[in-house]
């Protein structure tokens, strides 16, 4: 999904991969299929070269999360991710989504990924 929808910014992708109900928790993104398309054509056009590296990732029963470095523009340090998808057959029905920066001056060596 990443690859093939995100890194793609492939509106055209999504309904391979996602219920068209699908819930969608970020504030930011209207509930459905059809109003993450209108998202990734948006992006499409604002990040060409989004690029997203899946670290890690924990199911759950139909639950997954993915901790992710997103760098929307080459260059800049990107943001942390996390999303939680919750599978039903072999469709995303539900996600939710927590992101924050990558630090530039932490205060420890541990790295955030």
């Amino acid at each position: 999904m990443y690859q093939e929808v995100l890194d793609r910014t492939d509106s055209s992708a999504v309904d391979a991969i996602f219920d068209p109900d699908y819930l969608q928790h970020n504030p930011n993104i209207a509930t459905g299929s059809r109003s993450l398309k209108e998202m990734l054509d948006r992006a499409r056009a604002k990040y060409p070269e989004v690029k997203h590296n899946v670290k890690r990732m924990i199911a759950d029963g139909d639950l997954v999360a993915a901790h992710v470095h997103v760098v929307f523009e080459p260059g800049t340090p990107g943001f942390a991710t996390v999303d939680i998808y919750r599978i039903k057959g072999d469709r995303i029905v539900e996600h939710w989504d927590v992101m924050q920066p990558v630090a530039q001056d932490p205060k420890n060596a541990n790295g955030m990924f």
